[in-house]
């Protein structure tokens, strides 16, 4: 299907395929225009780090880290769903694999990707599968599903939980941060593990334990830091990928 999308924007020739039909929720149905594309932000998941750098979309999987940017129209998010790395491309309406088979899902104008579901600009959803999921009021600025399996989005000015609705912080910080438990919010770019925290504060990448104590530090420009299997794996703009073991040696050059 990635084929499919490529070739009704001239990229390559056309290949028959079928892509799947999602059902579509009040399609037209608007809050406002699609969330500008995104500067720079990344998903990571059991199988690597995926990430969309000025509209374009890169993956890069374990243990290789080889850097894959297949060419695509603008794309908005990313998101790991079903061993697949996933764009956002919401000129086409479709979320498109980035590697492997390519397979391609009516999703609407897409703005938001977590591991589970694509959110339209008006807020409804649909999952990888093309079935509808349960959405929000409006357009999410950012979705990320948590260590607890739910869904979490920045709306509104608001951290919200999806499935239920509920408003877990009125105040939130600009990040969304991975928990065991579910998801944060910070001032920068971290994932929290049981064992402790991982950041990039913009001139480092820290280790900090539970207490906030930092435990070991590498110098590093702003990025993206997530956990990839034992790695502790960062990407920054431009499409360098960093991996490290957990006390932050470096695993790559």
């Amino acid at each position: 299907m990635r084929r499919l999308l490529l070739s009704a924007f001239g990229l390559l020739p056309l290949v028959a395929c079928a892509p799947t039909t999602a059902r579509v929720t009040n399609p037209n149905t608007t809050f406002g225009p699609v969330t500008a594309t995104p500067i720079f932000d990344a998903a990571f998941g059991v199988e690597g780090v995926a990430w969309v750098d000025g509209g374009r979309a890169c993956v890069a999987r374990a243990p290789s880290y080889r850097v894959v940017c297949p060419p695509l129209p603008p794309v908005v998010a990313v998101a790991w769903n079903g061993g697949d790395a996933w764009a956002g491309v919401p000129a086409a309406g479709v979320v498109v694999t980035l590697d492997r088979a390519a397979r391609s899902v009516a999703a609407g104008r897409v703005v938001a990707l977590s591991n589970t579901r694509a959110y339209r600009e008006d807020g409804s959803a649909v999952t990888f599968a093309g079935a509808a999921a349960p959405g929000v009021a409006g357009a999410p600025t950012a979705a990320l599903t948590g260590g607890d399996g739910q869904d979490y989005v920045l709306l509104a000015g608001t951290l919200r939980r999806v499935d239920d609705g509920v408003i877990l912080d009125r105040a939130p910080l600009p990040f969304l941060r991975l928990t065991p438990r579910g998801v944060t919010t910070a001032n920068t770019p971290g994932v929290v593990t049981l064992s402790g925290s991982y950041r990039l504060t913009g001139a480092a990448l820290e280790r900090v334990d539970i207490s906030g104590r930092v435990l070991a530090s590498v110098p590093h420009g702003p990025g993206r830091v997530g956990v990839v299997g034992a790695d502790v794996v960062t990407v920054s703009p431009g499409g360098r990928v960093r991996v490290f073991d957990g006390s932050l040696r470096p695993l790559t050059p």
